[in-house]
């Protein structure tokens, strides 16, 4: 059998490399740079099973289209590991159609991407991203933020991470509330309609699933009822929001700030803009998240491999 992953073989631990290598043929990528096709579609030949991170395939904006013409090229691929929990840069309905397993790394990271998000807020709110860029370009100016302490926090998406924000919400002093697709209960959270949310909230953290039916969840319409100067983080995927709406949002001050996370920071509405902040996703690189992402990925590639499939999405 032979088995192909798509990330440096020197990530993985000794112990991991060595169960690995009881599963016959093993091929890694040499690097976590973007490859081209051809050396993917090269290294992937007579692949079984493939083991599959965004960064060579080009990223989450660029990995779905190149992860398709891999599994095209494999007659008897029997499934597909991600190293991720998001799996928004798959398709899925040509999985379902070939009938090809798809395993996620559920819950790896929910600790750092919540304190991230908490981060991201907090700098917001304290304008620490705005006076940082002012202040390396000799430009620094006075400007007031404002506390977080009894200001309300809306929580879109009670996931695994979407639940560690809102308790680390109210360990900050908020009042918070959520709005989940499915029912859910959770101490000190009310549960309320998205359009209540939109309207009450001070701060809302997008935690939904990355997956083709949230995009643009947030456009003209939902920024409409929010209410002025309205902080928003967004760790998840930038299809949710409209950008282009969002951008009109911030010139007006209709939002106050914008976070978020994206491959492409240049070519949008929002590049240049102050109070629009995109970084480079990273809110997952941390060594206890990644400890269990490879802990996780090992597992879901060696129960693949036994025809025995986990974690599947």
């Amino acid at each position: 059998m032979k088995i192909v992953v798509f990330y440096p073989k020197n990530e993985f631990t000794p112990e991991q490399q060595k169960q690995l290598s009881f599963l016959d043929e093993v091929i890694y990528a040499k690097t976590r740079e973007e490859l081209p096709i051809d050396k993917l579609l090269e290294m992937a030949m007579g692949a079984e099973v493939v083991g599959v991170d965004p960064d060579p395939l080009g990223g989450f904006e660029k990995a779905k289209e190149k992860l398709t013409k891999i599994m095209e090229s494999l007659p008897n691929l029997r499934g597909v590991c991600l190293s991720t929990t998001s799996f928004g840069w798959v398709d899925l309905d040509y999985c379902k159609k070939r009938k090809i397993p798809v395993s996620n790394v559920p819950g790896y990271s929910k600790e750092s991407v919540a304190e991230h998000a908490i981060a991201m807020l907090l700098s917001a709110a304290k304008r620490i991203f705005v006076s940082d860029r002012a202040t390396q370009t000799s430009k620094y100016k006075l400007v007031q933020g404002f506390e977080l302490k009894g200001k309300t926090l809306g929580v879109i998406g009670l996931g695994s991470i979407g639940s560690r924000v809102a308790e680390l919400g109210l360990g900050i002093g908020m009042k918070v509330i959520a709005y989940n697709r499915h029912p859910k209960k959770m101490p000190g959270i009310k549960m309320v309609s998205l359009d209540q949310l939109l309207r009450e909230c001070d701060a809302i953290s997008l935690n939904t699933t990355h997956e083709k039916a949230n995009d643009e969840m947030i456009g003209k319409l939902e920024i409409a009822k929010m209410k002025k100067g309205v902080i928003i983080v967004n760790t998840v995927d930038r299809n949710l929001v409209d950008e282009k709406a969002m951008a009109e949002a911030l010139k007006f001050g209709k939002v106050d700030t914008y976070v978020y996370e994206g491959e492409d920071l240049v070519h949008t509405p929002l590049a240049k803009l102050e109070n629009a902040i995109g970084l480079k996703a990273f809110a997952w690189y941390t060594k206890e998240a990644l400890d269990n992402l490879y802990r996780i990925w090992v597992g879901n590639i060696l129960a693949l491999a036994k025809g025995k499939p986990q974690n599947l999405v």
